[in-house]
């Protein structure tokens, strides 16, 4: 996925509601198709830990043993 822009969180359409309350959301994450999910999912990932491009490699890791 490429380099999403973080969306600014709007406070005022946040609502608190129960876990055994029915919601529309169900609806609509099944009317999105996998790729919209996924890119909504790495956007909530990039939300909570934050994105850096220069930790997004993997490291290197080097080790120096000794012949007997």
């Amino acid at each position: 996925m490429k380099n999403l822009k973080l969306p600014k969180l709007d406070k005022k359409a946040i609502t608190i509601s129960s876990l055994q309350e029915e919601s529309d959301e169900v609806a609509y994450w099944h009317s999105k198709t996998p790729q919209e999910r996924m890119e909504a999912i790495e956007v909530m990932r990039q939300t909570i830990y934050g994105y850096d491009p220069a930790t997004t490699r993997l490291q290197r890791v080097l080790e120096i043993v000794d012949l007997e």
